[in-house]
């Protein structure tokens, strides 16, 4: 009796061992099959509004200047300007005695009174502008013809674009372009014309751009123009993470489920890049369907996944 007492205690502590062994084994299995799982957030497709620029430099210039010069050799007696003063036409700006009127002085006039010789030459503005550049003061010596200062037309005043030629196409006549200036300052501008040559080493036109604003802008002040080369409304589009590539760019395709924890990959084609956004003319995806945007770096074909909350 004790013998068969002994062997079913043996037998019921083997069974026992042997379904606890199970419960473990199962228990791995099920540990495994959670850690496989890659952890990824995911969205779906948008209809957006998505506008592709190109953003280039251009240059604030004057494009009239005015050279005021010498009528005559002899000495500055009077410079009636400062560099950065506002004149306006007709405005007198030098007065030149002539060395024969320094060197005879009034003898003639006390000579003849009747003469009434100065020897002094009046010179005045043709133009109203901006004296951007002073050459001379009062007591130089001058020869005909040496420039004396230059008179900038602030009218002329223009941003002149550097435009690759191959990006011809996307700026016209009159279009509108916004430019940005050095801390963030926006200004709008028109195209009125374009430049007759093209730079022979970076091969790009010069564009003038008529700039819309009353603002006093100074010269050779560096603004970024944006031209809008191509612009679509309601068109589908991804966030730029949920896309993937290849080494060379020549391929791109996004992480799909088809079920809450499997992703496929789907090779797609892009459109216009705008911000964060890319546009996606192919395949055409529902608003239904998840798209992985985190975690699908480095993913297989029909992996494993987790949905978390981002």
């Amino acid at each position: 009796m004790k013998t068969f007492a002994v062997k079913y205690l043996v037998l019921g502590i083997a069974v026992l061992l042997f379904s606890c062994k199970g419960k473990d084994k199962a228990a791995d299995d099920e540990d495994a099959k959670v850690a496989s799982q890659t952890p990824v957030t995911v969205t779906t497709v948008n209809d957006s509004t998505l506008v592709d620029y190109i953003d280039l430099s251009a240059t604030s210039t004057i494009l009239q200047k005015n050279y005021v010069k010498a009528n005559a050799n002899g000495y500055i007696e009077l410079a009636n300007v400062k560099p950065g003063q506002n004149v306006s036409k007709g405005q007198l700006l030098f007065t030149i005695k002539t060395k024969e009127a320094q060197s005879i002085g009034n003898s003639i006039n006390v000579l003849d009174t009747t003469f009434k010789f100065s020897g002094i030459n009046k010179i005045k503005a043709s133009e109203s502008g901006y004296i951007s550049q002073l050459s001379h003061q009062k007591g130089d010596y001058v020869a005909d013809g040496e420039a004396l200062a230059v008179i900038s037309d602030r009218s002329s005043f223009v941003f002149l674009m550097q435009l690759p030629y191959e990006l011809r196409q996307y700026v016209k006549m009159g279009q509108n372009v916004d430019l940005t200036l050095p801390g963030g300052t926006k200004v709008g501008s028109t195209v009125t014309s374009f430049m007759p040559t093209v730079d022979t080493v970076a091969q790009t036109q010069g564009v003038v751009l008529k700039v819309n604003t009353a603002q006093q802008i100074p010269e050779n002040l560096i603004a970024k123009a944006r031209i809008v080369k191509s612009a679509k409304t309601n068109t589908v589009s991804l966030p730029k993470a949920a896309i993937l590539a290849n080494e060379t760019q020549t391929e791109f395709w996004v992480m799909k489920l088809i079920n809450p924890t499997t992703a496929v990959k789907v090779p797609v084609k892009e459109g216009i890049h705008s911000g964060d956004r890319i546009e996606i003319l192919s395949p055409s995806f529902t608003k239904q369907d998840k798209i992985v945007v985190s975690g699908n770096y480095g993913l297989p074909d029909t992996a494993k996944v987790k949905i978390i909350e981002p």
